[in-house]
């Protein structure tokens, strides 16, 4: 049973992790728990010599360790080792996360702890089973595909669920034979420094696993500028993505993978369980307080139900408990920081100021933290920021439709197609969305990702580049060679 913490009482390290052992640097960035807006600790913020350390270190550790040419089994075993200290330092792990985060401690341990060791398992054991092929030439020739790790992988984290994004980069960056530096988002640095070190423990040879701590302009950059970082993979917003891309064309060119913003659609017909899609629609929002690429963030609702729907959607997103993210009581998050809540404010009361109707919630909660009230805005202007950014809070937008090709016409998105929900009894109908709604995953009668990893995750458009998770993201993390003999 998950129990809540006392925040003060949980020890903080901070320090870059390079080879075996934190670095310490000195302190630049304040840290605010968002829960309570108490300053607790400060960020480094790693310099281009410090990257540069930790790169080298990688590539030297790749080097003097075998890891990328060793039996692929050996790094099967070392991953699922891994793993199982994830499980073990579950709970402490949990109380890293929510200290900082916007996770509850009720989530961070039965859900972000428990999917980051399933995904490195699920990575492990594809490192000895994804191979090169022959390929078929005339008999004369001898032709093959031949898979060999890049060497030295660059990866940047977000704030929103830092430990499983940290899982996402690393198992298949390791699985793949690779080494990885990964800077984590500032504001949520502690659990990716503790599953660091976890990796060393567990037998993964020392300098393969490395984090530097920053910002973006200074550290980020450094990292995927650097000459000796072979690949470089990125989760978050899509103006960062963008930036990344001009850095790498304007100084080394390198394959990367990036994973991006969403303003994802959730179209309810109306021969769907409408309970069942109200509380599945409350939960798209409401998890991380809307704060995740994927969130369900526009409703397109049959206008035959929608006042009902509306109704069910009301009592669905009310029920939710605020409370600090250490309080095991609590399952709605608060907004990650002060600059954060006040852009959710500005672009909800713009669309009020423009005619949206609040239908419940708009403003911030009478309490401690950044905490903002779940919102439903209804009669949104169509160009509205509310309807067309990625807000990343606690806001949903309500749209009605007659038609079902007026549904899709609404689905879509001029910059975003990261996901979408479809909520309908009619097999036929279902079928007919998943295939005209233009999103790198579409989801019919739930909304979000199940445990599936071998399921792929990324967008079209503006929403991304390549594939995290599924056999995709392990083979993204490897490069093909092509052979011809003669014979």
């Amino acid at each position: 049973m998950v129990s809540s913490f006392n925040p003060d009482l949980i020890e903080l390290s901070l320090g870059h992790w390079i080879g075996d052992r934190l670095v310490q640097d000195d302190p630049e960035i304040e840290l605010q728990r968002p829960s309570d807006a108490v300053k607790y600790a400060s960020c480094p913020i790693a310099s281009a010599e410090m990257v540069d350390r930790a790169i080298l270190t990688a590539k030297s550790a790749l080097k003097s360790s075998g890891w990328g040419t060793c039996r692929p089994r050996e790094r099967t075993e070392a991953l699922h080792c891994w793993a199982d200290l994830i499980i073990a330092e579950g709970e402490k792990l949990g109380q890293l996360e929510s200290v900082s985060s916007a996770r509850p401690i009720s989530q961070s341990i039965s859900i972000d702890v428990a999917v980051t060791a399933e995904q490195i398992r699920f990575f492990a054991e594809m490192a000895d089973k994804e191979g090169g092929d022959v390929i078929p030439t005339d008999g004369n020739h001898l032709g093959m595909s031949l898979s060999e790790p890049y060497g030295v992988i660059g990866a940047i984290t977000p704030w929103n669920v830092p430990l499983s994004m940290a899982g996402w980069k690393m198992g298949p960056a390791l699985a793949a034979g690779n080494a990885i530096v990964l800077k984590p988002s500032e504001l949520t640095p502690f659990s990716t420094l503790y599953i660091a070190q976890l990796a060393v423990r567990a037998g993964i040879p020392a300098g393969l696993v490395n984090v530097v701590l920053g910002d973006g302009h200074t550290t980020g950059t450094s990292l995927i500028a650097h000459p000796d970082i072979a690949k470089v993979s990125f989760t978050g917003s899509t103006a960062a993505g963008g930036a990344i891309m001009k850095t790498i064309a304007s100084t080394q060119i390198k394959p990367m993978t990036l994973e991006l913003g969403g303003k994802s659609p959730q179209i309810v017909f109306s021969s769907a369980d409408l309970k069942v899609a109200a509380r599945c629609v409350a939960r798209s929002i409401l998890l991380n307080a809307g704060q995740t690429c994927v969130a369900g963030t526009r409703l397109i609702v049959d206008r035959q139900v929608s006042d009902e729907f509306l109704d069910l959607l009301s009592v669905a997103m009310s029920s939710y408990q605020a409370g600090p993210t250490w309080d095991a009581t609590s399952d709605y998050s608060p907004v990650i920081s002060e600059r954060q809540i006040a852009r959710v404010e500005t672009i909800v009361d713009a669309a009020v100021s423009q005619g949206a109707e609040a239908v419940i919630g708009g403003k911030r909660m009478d309490r401690q933290g950044y905490f903002y009230q779940p919102t439903i805005l209804s009669r949104v202007e169509k160009n509205s920021p509310a309807l067309v950014e990625e807000i990343f809070g606690p806001v949903i937008t309500a749209q009605t439709f007659s038609a079902e090709e007026e549904a899709f016409e609404l689905s879509d998105h001029p910059t975003y197609g990261l996901a979408a929900g479809v909520f309908t009894k009619d097999l036929s109908q279902a079928m007919r969305a998943v295939k005209r709604v233009e999103a790198g995953t579409v989801w019919v009668n739930r909304y979000g990702r199940s445990r599936d990893h071998i399921l792929p995750t990324g967008g079209f458009k503006a929403s991304g580049i390549g594939k995290d998770l599924g056999k995709e993201a392990y083979k993204s993390n490897r490069r093909q060679k092509s052979v011809l003999i003669e014979i």
